[in-house]
């Protein structure tokens, strides 16, 4: 096997995640009985495949493309490189944020929290994905199964589940304490709050109770600065009488303050939370829809395989009665792999995996997967070696000290840069799962730079996230209908309602809010568009050449929206459009770019109708 078969392997969507190349609805045993059958592939295309277009790689259209490629790239990583130099007459002004690197004596743009804490904590990370799968090991044999081969594959699998959860409830707790200290009480204390909404209201209050409960806690939670004893102590406790010290604090004051001393190796456990909130509602709600299905078993009803569902079934066909219970509930929302950051994974799916380990896991594919991600890292740190655009933007830049086209090449590098800081930690835990046996979804389908729909966007970025919210508020809310402009408003009104929240989950911020609200603001060209545009009236040129005309807009959008939510903030958005558009040569270099950017969308149209050739339609 050469090199570039090597890459191709590494690279290919099935490496990422089966569920790209491959139906939710198809059980994955069944996907390789099917993949043994080289005829039933051959004569059976599917509808993918059906809709594709001609390959356009070869032609004179594509050839011309390529040109722009070779030169528009190199270009785009020359500007925001030579502004990062240290002869660039503003580098003293963020040189005191850079720290020493080790690639070609350049230093290092760590100035990102986020990153920061990541970089610094991934040994110990790297070490504690090789030591949870063995402590798991030793525990099954301190405490085998027993022989469960004569067993139903029912029993066989509550077996298993009993095992596993066992353990993971557990190595939970101890997680906790090891990480939060003292405040892994409070985070117990909100989680039996939360059971007990579940498990002991009436049915019909649940959901609502759940929802009041949850979003009330992310606010609690950061209005509160994660409830540190000092301060509550503070509250509580009267003040000295006035002859006493007006420095000395009351003794609960100072013993709160003594116990906030142990908070663990993370003592801001609050900030980490939202991710536990969303396995919260997820239980709570998975809980209130199972009693749908009380009294009848939809896997015999359907006689499906319990050892083999596929992942559609492994979400909505819920976990017995029985399996609801605090240890299983504890075991799954405080999943270490999958605690800090997610991916999230529904408490139905977890459980389903718990019982039966998936067929989509499998070793040489694990294997492929630790490698992309260590290409993923490798590419991160080579960025920030060369391109120091945190570092600047926390320096107070004065942004009329740039030109148009370092402005918008560094403010392009930035999402580049979120993209990748996000990538990383959500790589690394989803591979800590597949180690250690579940197989949670992707997060990231796309590069940041393949992306021309605002609508696939949101799919292909925080998928795991994206599919909660489409289970847990976007479905229950009555989902989206353009078919009518009624109908449409009420859309527009659920995607409000589902883009605020996403906004609250992630912080308590205007600038958030305002992204929030942004994003389904751009979406309405797309739609209005889908309208006035309809494919029908086209020949195929047309409506390829007049959709990339709107996906320009579309991507210059999505780089506003996001730079006002994560990067830069709506003040500093409105300052670098200014110095773009403030003079001739900045008009010019952005007529100049949009081509470019017209070009790179062509590409990816080709890159999404060569999926659709192998069969793979990813919808974004």
């Amino acid at each position: 096997m050469g090199l570039p078969s090597v890459f191709r392997n590494i690279y290919d969507l099935d490496t990422l995640d089966t569920r790209f190349t491959n139906s939710t609805s198809v059980p994955y045993k069944a996907v390789i009985e099917a993949r043994n059958d080289s005829a039933q592939i051959k004569d059976t295309p599917n509808k993918a495949q059906s809709r594709a277009q001609p390959s356009k790689w070869n032609t004179p259209e594509f050839y011309f493309y390529y040109l722009i490629f070779i030169l528009a790239v190199p270009y785009m990583f020359w500007i925001p490189y030579t502004v990062s130099n240290p002869s660039d007459p503003r580098y003293p002004k963020y040189e005191h944020l850079l720290s020493d690197g080790w690639i070609l004596g350049r230093k290092i743009d760590v100035s990102d929290a986020q990153y920061s804490f990541f970089r610094s904590n991934l040994p110990y990370m790297g070490l504690l994905l090789l030591l949870h799968p063995f402590a798991r090991k030793v525990w099954n044999a301190v405490f085998p199964l027993p022989d469960i081969q004569r067993k139903s594959v029912v029993e066989q699998g509550r077996t298993r589940l009993q095992q596993r959860a066992s353990f993971d409830y557990a190595f939970a707790l101890l997680f906790l304490v090891v990480l939060h200290g003292v405040s892994a009480i409070k985070v117990l204390t909100i989680l039996y709050v939360n059971y007990q909404l579940a498990t002991t209201l009436p049915r019909k209050h649940v959901p609502a109770a759940t929802w009041v409960f949850n979003v009330c806690t992310l606010f609690a939670n950061e209005l509160c600065n994660g409830y540190r004893l000092k301060d509550i102590a503070m509250r509580i406790t009267p003040p000295l009488s006035p002859h006493g010290d007006a420095h000395a604090l009351p003794p609960l004051v100072q013993w709160g303050a003594w116990l906030d001393g142990f908070g663990g190796l993370s003592p801001r456990w609050e900030v980490l939370f939202n991710f536990t909130i969303l396995r919260l509602i997820s239980f709570n709600l998975d809980y209130h829809w199972s009693f749908n299905a009380r009294g009848s078993s939809p896997v015999e009803k359907k006689q499906l395989d319990p050892a083999n569902l596929s992942e559609r079934d492994r979400i909505a066909i819920p976990a017995e009665a029985a399996e609801f219970s605090f240890r299983n509930y504890v075991a799954y929302t405080i999943y270490a792999p999958l605690y800090l950051a997610g991916p999230i994974v529904t408490f139905n799916d977890f459980i389903a995996q718990s019982k039966h380990r998936s067929p989509t896991i499998e070793t040489s594919r694990t294997i492929l997967y630790a490698i992309r991600f260590l290409l993923v890292l490798l590419a991160m740190e080579v960025v920030l070696h060369f391109d120091y655009v945190n570092a600047m933007s926390l320096a107070s830049p004065v942004w009329s000290d740039y030109t148009a086209a370092q402005l918008a090449l560094l403010s392009y590098m930035n999402l580049h840069i979120i993209w990748l800081k996000l990538l990383l930690p959500w790589r690394l835990f989803r591979l800590w799962a597949l180690l250690d046996g579940i197989d949670p979804p992707e997060n990231m389908i796309r590069c940041v730079s393949n992306n021309f729909s605002t609508k696939s966007f949101w799919k292909a970025w925080h998928r795991s996230y994206n599919r909660w919210l489409i289970r847990y508020i976007y479905v229950p809310l009555g989902g989206s209908d353009f078919s009518s402009w009624r109908r449409s408003l009420r859309s527009v009104a659920t995607f409000l309602l589902v883009f605020t929240f996403v906004a609250l989950w992630h912080d308590i911020r205007l600038r958030l809010l305002i992204w929030g609200w942004l994003i389904v603001l751009f979406m309405m060209p797309e739609v209005i568009a889908g309208f006035v545009f309809p494919a029908h009236r086209y020949t195929v040129t047309q409506y390829r050449m007049l959709s990339c005309v709107g996906a320009v807009g579309n991507v210059l959008m999505m780089i506003s929206a996001n730079l006002v939510g994560f990067a830069v903030g709506l003040d500093g958005l409105q300052a670098i459009i200014y110095q773009i558009l403030h003079d001739w040569s900045g008009v010019l270099f952005l007529i100049t770019a949009c081509a470019a950017v017209f070009v790179g969308i062509q590409v990816m149209f080709e890159i999404r109708e060569s999926e659709l050739r192998r069969g793979i339609s990813l919808k974004c």
